[in-house]
């Protein structure tokens, strides 16, 4: 299926109630059968009329719709509006805040904080575990950088004790530069497009 390019066509092709369906199939089903996520049978039928789907075993929650077993599952929100958060999150090189989301959804900020801790989530299971790389050691990029506030810009108080923390070391060098930083790593595939990040506290 043909993805949105730019955040208005996501906005405006995921408004369409079967084009969210049909996006969710691609991706949970991508033999194109649909499986019960209660008992795994797969002759299910659709009911057009509710967007969901009915399981011939009688069992409960025999009726289910795309959502179930997803991050979306116990949101009131619709697809509509979950799916283009995804797409915005997704390629977003430099990150999204929550205001940003709100912004661009019409949704409180409250929401959007919900929905970017939920898409976080789901994307940092995706990629637990993966190797990067591929099979066959394809380069991947790795930066790292340390994260944390200058002396220059701490309460005086704190700046000093940190400062006789190390008399033996000029203090605004080795504090500024490496000590009291989180130390992030970021690792990209760019054969694969697949990421890693690793934090450590100096």
């Amino acid at each position: 299926m043909k993805a949105p390019k730019t955040l208005q066509e996501a906005i405006l092709h995921f408004s369409n109630a079967d084009n969210c369906i049909e996006f969710m199939m691609f991706h949970r089903w991508p033999d194109g059968v649909v499986t019960c996520p209660t008992c795994g049978r797969k002759d299910v039928s659709f009911l057009a009329n509710q967007k969901k789907w009915q399981c011939k075993s009688a069992h409960a929650k025999r009726q289910f719709s795309a959502k179930v077993g997803t991050i979306f599952e116990d949101s009131p929100l619709g697809l509509e509006k979950w799916l283009p958060a995804v797409w915005l999150i997704t390629n977003a090189k430099n990150g999204v805040s929550s205001c940003e989301i709100a912004r661009s959804l019409g949704v409180t900020q409250k929401t959007a904080w919900f929905m970017l801790h939920r898409i976080r989530l789901a994307m940092k299971a995706l990629n637990y575990g993966t190797k990067l790389g591929g099979k066959d050691g394809a380069p991947v990029e790795v930066d790292e950088s340390f994260v944390g506030g200058k002396l220059s810009n701490m309460h005086k108080g704190r700046a000093k004790k940190m400062r006789e923390l190390r008399p033996d070391v000029d203090p605004d060098e080795y504090f500024n530069r490496y000590a009291n930083k989180t130390v992030v790593m970021g690792m990209f595939d760019r054969e694969s497009r697949k990421y890693g990040r690793r934090l450590f506290r100096m």
